[in-house]
């Protein structure tokens, strides 16, 4: 890890100074997140909630040898932190693993020309004022030992136990993975493999992380940006969906730094010369918000959250010109969940609320554990201020992730176990999105596949969130489909996912879904059923695409599951099957002589309402009353002949069946009509349209009256959606 952590004080590109100083004060003092180099215009500092401090780091004091059971004083600082969050703490494991860890790194310096004890106590630092539990303090005090000196992992398992050793050893095996283009895709698979039993092990590495983007700033520029691109691309990505927002945001600011600087020296000076104006229309809002919730009597601390500097980026981009507001949002800090949904209240009662910024994110929290409730007020002149509202153990998790729930081994408490939501929170060690992550590694057919499709997810920053038919719901990355549903809900069994009805309604495979859709997934019975080669157009997620890449692997041989292995192909009429002659005795004309002719683009069969039209070689055609060729006939004058049904006899009809594309579904329709005593005069088969095949039959029935009976039967075969009786030409039955 040496190899990244250099001295500051070389000159390298600008840098937010609070983030990159050699030597950040250890008092407890809050500065504001976006506060500007040095030599910039003062930026008057807004007091506020004390968010996690990250930059209290720089060189610890390092006095010689401690007396035994004596905390040293080099790791004093974070022993308070430590014990801020866990005021029982035993912080006996923490002195002796920095005993052990100083006296093994003795010797070695930082290219900084620091001890290189100073680099895992900081990091340790700030593990510890996230709330990290104790044994990934003592692990983050050894991560570098087994790697960089003669400590093996016997010695640490020996001294600290099984825990802190199996820690330690995913940690050394993340530092040897290669970033490299050509050793991405493996490396990493071997990454998410030695994290994945605990989430723990990522942790120290995104710490390790982040004080070592601290201090880039004399690398040379090229390996600062390769270092930066690769911390955008991935790590920060990890920060995000492991929840840990502050780590994520201070990484976001050191990577804009280093490969935007002219668009980051801009951001600066637009923070600074709001800072710099008169008046403060955030401070005026929360003062207002307050004044509202006391007399509401709901008891909330409002604090204001200034923007760090990629999100004032976003937000200048997004809406232009900004205003005062737009340079913070207000974070309201409640006792219960029930009082966020008062303060709500109170503030769209009171205030102007703006209905379209609302989200709630409590009812249905983030695949990250995030949970708020997001709304936005403005007053007269046209200030809007953003409003955050969560409880204080929603801030804590908001913040810190993964890494405020705990030690993940230990029984949960009460508090933690009603808390729990879904599968996402059931353990802390594998949240949800990690688990469906080494799940795809374990599926992807070669590294390759699963490196393009991670890359791809981890590119998604919007998410969106559909209701499941049973209540529950599903989180998908903005811009998926029905196939991306399937696959989340079912899995391989996905594979037998015929279509689905989206908000009632419905929908393709294909179909986009939105944030708040309901998606109810039409599940076939046939478990021999295959996914089509086409849903991987429509697969944005890891978990479809991986899923479909590798049944389709397996399965080489050309298929085509979107049509029926004969697409074109009518059956042939029986042996003792219909005459080319319609069977049309059974309808009675009011014209004498005529002969009578169902028409082919309705067919009708008894009950139908009919009526008939004369037309050349006296013969008489007889249409359904709803028939569009009745109206066309009526408006060119045709005089309509009186027709009236005799004895129900056997009669033809045609039918059309709507269905989701999968094999042997011709076959299977084909049986089914057989079943019912009915006799197939001609099929013909569309080509499929967005996983949707149309099939339409003409067909001799014994009786009318089995023709209720015989489109139930249709109805029932999987796949099939709908059938009806046709309405338009029909060229099988002229």
């Amino acid at each position: 890890m040496s190899a990244e952590a250099t001295n500051p004080a070389t000159p390298g590109p600008v840098m937010p100074s609070h983030k990159l100083s050699a030597s950040p004060p250890l008092a407890t003092s809050i500065e504001r997140e976006d506060s500007p180099e040095q030599g910039a215009p003062p930026v008057h500092r807004r007091k506020g909630l004390p968010r996690l401090d990250l930059r209290r780091l720089g060189r610890a004091a390092l006095l010689g040898p401690a007396a035994r059971d004596r905390l040293p004083d080099a790791i004093g600082h974070v022993a308070e932190a430590h014990r801020a969050h866990h005021p029982s703490a035993d912080l006996e494991p923490l002195r002796r693993a920095y005993v052990l860890a100083e006296s093994s790194h003795r010797g070695q310096m930082r290219k900084s020309g620091e001890p290189y004890i100073t680099h895992p106590l900081a990091v340790t630092l700030i593990l510890a004022e996230l709330g990290a539990e104790t044994t990934t303090l003592t692990a983050s005090l050894l991560h570098d030992t087994v790697e960089d000196t003669e400590v093996t992992l016997d010695q640490v398992r020996e001294q600290f136990g099984e825990e802190v050793r199996y820690l330690v050893d995913g940690v050394t095996k993340l530092e040897k993975v290669d970033y490299g283009a050509a050793a991405e895709p493996e490396t990493f698979r071997k990454m998410l493999v030695a994290t994945g039993n605990d989430v723990r092990v990522m942790s120290i590495k995104l710490a390790d992380r982040l004080h070592n983007m601290r201090t880039l700033g004399v690398m040379r520029p090229e390996k600062q940006a390769r270092i930066a691109k690769v911390t955008r691309d991935v790590l920060i990505p990890l920060a995000e969906r492991l929840g840990v927002q502050a780590l994520k945001t201070e990484l976001e600011d050191l990577v804009f730094a280093i490969l935007h600087p002219e668009e980051y020296r801009h951001t600066r000076g637009l923070i600074a010369d709001n800072a710099a104006r008169d008046g403060d229309p955030l401070a005026e809002i929360a003062e207002e918000v307050r004044g509202v919730l006391r007399e509401s009597g709901l008891q909330a601390e409002v604090v204001i959250r200034p923007r760090h500097f990629v999100s004032v980026h976003r937000v200048s981009r997004k809406r232009g010109p900004m205003r005062g507001a737009d340079f913070g949002r207000l974070l309201v800090l409640v006792n219960e969940d029930a009082d966020c949904y008062g303060v709500l209240g109170e503030l769209h009662t009171c205030l102007t609320p703006v209905v379209s910024e609302f989200k709630d994110f409590i009812a249905v929290p983030k695949f990250n554990l995030y949970q708020s409730l997001h709304t936005a007020v403005a007053r007269g002149d046209g200030e809007i201020a953003e409003v955050l509202i969560r409880t204080h153990q929603m801030h804590k998790v908001a913040e810190a992730g993964v890494i405020a729930l705990g030690n993940p081994y230990a029984p949960p408490s009460e508090e933690q176990a009603e808390g729990s939501v879904d599968d996402e929170r059931a353990d802390p060690t594998r949240p949800g999105w990690l688990s469906r992550l080494l799940d795809w590694q374990a599926g992807a057919a070669d590294p390759d596949t699963f490196w393009s499709t991670l890359r791809e997810d981890l590119a998604q920053d919007r998410e969106i969130t559909v209701f499941r038919a049973d209540g529950g719901s599903l989180g998908l990355p903005d811009g998926a489909s029905c196939v991306d549903a399937a696959y989340a809900q079912y899995g391989d069994d996905a594979h037998a996912c015929m279509g689905a009805r989206v908000n009632g309604r419905l929908a393709t495979l294909s179909t986009v879904l939105r944030d708040g859709d309901t998606v109810q997934l039409l599940m076939g019975q046939d478990p021999a059923s295959e996914p089509s080669r086409e849903w991987l157009e429509h697969a944005h997620t890891p978990a479809a695409r991986i899923a479909i890449q590798r049944w389709l692997a397996a399965h080489p041989s050309p298929r085509d599951s979107a049509a029926p292995e004969t697409p074109a192909a009518a059956p042939r009429p029986t042996a003792d099957g219909p005459t080319a002659r319609p069977g049309a005795a059974n309808a009675v004309v009011e014209q004498s002589g005529a002969s009578v002719r169902l028409a082919g683009c309705c067919t009708p069969v008894p009950p139908d309402a009919v009526t008939g039209f004369a037309v050349r070689g006296g013969v008489v055609t007889v249409h359904r009353v709803e028939c569009a060729a009745v109206e066309s006939m009526k408006g060119v004058g045709r005089a309509e002949v009186g027709v009236s049904w005799g004895d129900t006899t056997e009669c033809r009809v045609t039918l059309v069946a709507e269905s989701f594309g999968r094999p042997h579904l011709l076959a299977d329709l084909t049986e089914a009509i057989a079943l019912e005593g009915v006799a197939i005069v001609s099929a013909t088969v569309e080509p499929p349209s967005q996983q949707r095949v149309r099939h339409t039959y003409t067909l001799q029935l014994p009786d009318a009256a089995h023709l209720p009976g015989l489109m139930r039967a249709m109805r029932n075969v999987p796949g099939v959606y709908d059938v009806s009786r046709a309405r338009h030409q029909a060229a099988a039955a002229q």
